[in-house]
């Protein structure tokens, strides 16, 4: 059976990462763009990154363009505009699909475990998944529910 340390993915450079290399670490993965109206949602993420980081939180973004067309831009623009725009700092990943027949591996495991009101799909940008120390999915959250509004689930996971 395929767990979330299984996966890999290609960073936002180019270079493959192993989601093993987050083995102990509580996971936040989100997929991302950069003309969205929830784009705003890049600065609570790297807030929530910030406060936690040094307790064992990562934050993986993973750029998508399947709604809207809302993430037009190649890997080198996205990546140039997250660190302008919000001084993200977390890992962000090359630009992926989220559903579909080419949704990505990351993406394809987190909807089975943790379907949302659509089902297996991601409803929009801005999805969240929230991952254990374990590497265990444990709470998917709507597109619009805010970073910061997510601080208590956060720090209740670390804690564990």
């Amino acid at each position: 059976m395929t767990t979330f340390y299984d996966l890999s993915a290609q960073n936002i450079r180019g270079e493959n990462i192993a989601m093993a290399d987050f083995a102990g670490k509580v996971v936040l993965v989100v997929n991302t763009a950069s003309e969205c109206g929830f784009t705003p949602q890049y600065q609570g993420l790297q807030d929530l990154y910030a406060k936690y980081h040094d307790e064992g939180l990562v934050i993986l973004g993973f750029p998508c363009n399947q709604f809207g067309g809302q993430e037009p831009g190649e890997n080198d623009t996205i990546e140039q505009a997250c660190q302008i725009n919000y001084g993200v700092e977390f890992p962000m990943f090359a630009k992926v699909d989220v559903n579909g027949a080419n949704s990505h591996e990351v993406f394809q495991y987190l909807t089975k475990a943790l379907p949302g009101t659509f089902g297996r799909k991601v409803k929009w940008n801005f999805t969240k998944f929230l991952i254990g120390r374990d590497g265990k999915p444990l709470k998917r959250f709507a597109p619009t529910k805010r970073p910061e509004s997510m601080d208590a689930d956060i720090a209740r996971v670390l804690a564990k």
